[in-house]
């Protein structure tokens, strides 16, 4: 064991790469993903997408090829540059598609048309026809089939989608129906057109309210290394009077029960007092064990107020690292836009095949159908990866501050320089443990897609070992991510790759359970309570500065949309600080458990926490003199307030 602790952390001393297959792999993957775009575009599938089609397989705007066995294809629509639905309201939610004839026409309908007449004079005057391309304007009226080849009337208003050639009505209410199937309770379109203009109106609201659920989560960064301590004991007492409280009322209810029961001997007053007893007796079990760990937990609490202490500075010095959430999200931002284009794409790829009402679908035939699986691989494995880049830079930026000693030595930007390192060397890492996590969520989605489908179906038992199965996915998912995370700050100190590094930090990981579940229990909870606050201020705000509208059923919608983004926020906000606490911390056990202080093998850490050190050191000692648990549990908290 001396010899692998000599090979163990040698903090920033080589650099090599680490995991080189995987970053192949991955290289791969990503050239397959650019293969399906290439491949759907090839097919004329964008053509489709930007210039529309109608139902007969024609592409608007352009001279087309004739389809076997389908009428009125391969027309010559140069002129026809927009496409029109006979019945755009009408929406089929399973297939995810309108239900209506499409139609080439050089000119969306800019007014109500409310008869056919109407239709007609649309017609003659603009040259635009909304009818099926076998009737001649002067046949609308006249001819027996124009009832099923021309728009159902009244034809609403429409106008071009802008770079998307397709009349969209221009009244949203159209789609109320639609709107309906998402949104139950609203029954009547008034309520929901009242609520979108509401949004409309109190849009500059909205990005103020936004703009200062950004400023709030940037101060409370700054800030939360000063209020630690004081949300720690604001928690524990706030436990301990709600167990507390809770137990009390119990055992109040039971006395009351006792006493009135005696009069009445049935069998039904038995059972409910034998219930309340069992009940208050749990009760005070539990607050017996609660207030236990508390006090086991008290010394641990102390490392964690000095971790968020020491995570406060690490922001001062890599001012940058606030700014890391923002380039996260746009980066993701681009991918799913890219993800979303070539999924429409995918939509519209394949060969004409006329389906039994006569018109024209694409399909893909052959093994080019299981494109859709690649490309869902796709969104999960590369999400997680640029996810997992952006942990991989925290934890190469807070490494290098933890284990520089001089902290005016600090390269000039640590992110830049972290950035560089991860894609020089690291991104194989990277890769191969967004790989892990991507290989649990896919059961997982497949499992809950299996369970939406069953939710009609009265088997109760199925469903329930299904939900039972997705549970335990998410919590692997969430143990694997925790992992990940401290297997990617390994790699950071060590150079080594992704296994290694896992096992290394687990290792870690497991002499400090008692560390790691304070850590992460009372650190959650007050960054939860940091979501809460953000969340309550910007809410405060938002009802303040709306409260000069005077009809309340507008707000909801801006004060929910307001509440969302400042969670969101903050959520994006905290996890960094999160994620750095959580570097810090497994910096803090190698740093403890290879260094003793003495000439030679000195600390790294900062003074907050060498002061804890030094606090449970001392208490060690007294324990050591004084005997028993009891010293050793009460004395450091002494040492550990005075800062």
């Amino acid at each position: 064991s001396h010899k692998s602790s000599k090979r163990e952390w040698k903090p920033l001393e080589d650099h090599s790469c680490t995991d080189v297959p995987w970053l192949l792999l991955f290289i791969l993957f990503c050239v397959g993903m650019g293969f399906i775009c290439g491949f759907s575009i090839a097919t004329g599938a964008a053509a489709r997408l930007l210039s529309g089609y109608d139902s007969y397989g024609n592409i608007c705007g352009q001279k087309n090829v004739k389809v076997e066995g389908i009428v009125n294809s391969g027309l010559d629509l140069t002129h026809k540059k927009y496409v029109f639905f006979l019945d755009p309201c009408n929406i089929d939610l399973v297939h995810q598609k309108i239900k209506s004839i499409a139609l080439c026409v050089s000119a969306c309908p800019r007014t109500e048309l409310k008869t056919l007449a109407d239709v007609q004079k649309f017609a003659e005057t603009n040259g635009s026809t909304l009818c099926s391309y076998e009737l001649q304007p002067s046949e609308y009226t006249t001819d027996p089939r124009a009832a099923k080849l021309c728009p159902k009337y009244p034809v609403p208003e429409s106008a071009p989608i802008p770079f998307f050639h397709r009349c969209a009505p221009v009244n949203i209410s159209c789609y109320a129906k639609f709107a309906e199937a998402l949104i139950t309770f609203v029954s009547d379109s008034s309520v929901l057109h009242r609520l979108i203009s509401g949004v409309m109106t109190s849009k500059e609201i909205i990005m103020g309210l936004c703009l200062l659920s950004l400023v709030l989560s940037m101060i409370l960064m700054v800030i939360i290394r000063y209020i630690s301590r004081v949300l720690v004991w604001i928690l524990t007492i706030l436990v301990i009077l709600g167990s507390l409280g809770g137990t009390g009322v119990l055992w109040w209810l039971y006395a009351k029960q006792r006493l009135s029961a005696s009069a009445l001997e049935t069998q039904l007053a038995k059972d409910n007092l034998q219930a309340l007893l069992i009940y208050a007796i749990a009760a005070t079990v539990f607050t017996v064990i609660l207030f236990l760990i508390v006090l086991i937990m008290r010394k641990r609490v102390a490392l964690t107020i000095a971790l968020f202490h020491v995570a406060g500075k690490v922001f001062i010095h890599l001012p940058l690292l606030v700014f890391q959430p923002f380039w996260t999200f746009f980066v993701l931002i681009l991918f799913w836009t890219y993800w979303i284009a070539v999924l429409l794409f995918l939509g519209t790829t394949g060969s004409p095949v006329p389906n039994e009402e006569g018109f024209v679908e694409f399909q893909m035939a052959g093994p080019l159908k299981y494109m859709w699986w690649y490309h869902i691989v796709g969104l999960i494995w590369i999400s997680e990866f640029i996810l997992a880049c952006q942990q991989m830079t925290v934890a190469g930026a807070v490494v290098t501050y933890y284990f520089t000693r001089e902290k005016r030595n600090l390269p000039f930007t640590p992110i830049l320089a972290s950035v560089n390192r991860l894609v020089c060397y690291h991104l194989g890492t990277v890769a191969k443990g967004s790989f892990i996590i991507t290989l649990v969520k896919i059961p997982r989605m497949i499992l809950m897609y299996i369970h939406t489908q069953l939710k009609g179906k009265e088997n109760a038992c199925a469903r329930c070992m299904l939900k039972a199965c997705i549970c335990c996915l998410w919590c692997l998912e969430k143990c694997l991510t925790y992992l990940n995370q401290n297997a990617y700050t390994a790699t950071a100190i060590n150079s080594t790759n992704f296994c290694t590094s896992a096992k290394d930090a687990f290792v870690i990981l497991v002499e400090n359970a008692l560390r790691v579940a304070a850590i992460n229990t009372v650190g959650d909870f007050m960054l939860f309570l940091g979501k809460v606050l953000i969340v309550c201020s910007t809410g405060l705000a938002g009802i303040m500065l709306l409260n000069y509208q005077r009809d309340y059923t507008i707000w909801v919608l801006p004060l929910i949309i307001v509440c969302l983004f400042a969670f969101l926020v903050a959520h994006c906000f905290l996890s960094i600080y999160e994620m750095v606490v959580d570097v810090l911390f497994l910096c803090f056990a190698i740093d403890t458990k290879y260094n003793d202080g003495s000439p030679g093998r000195e600390f790294y850490m900062d003074k907050v926490l060498m002061e804890f050190v030094e606090n449970s050191r001392k208490s060690m000692k007294e324990a050591g003199r004084g005997g028993g648990a009891e010293g050793r549990e009460l004395k450091p908290m002494v040492g550990a307030d005075e800062e």
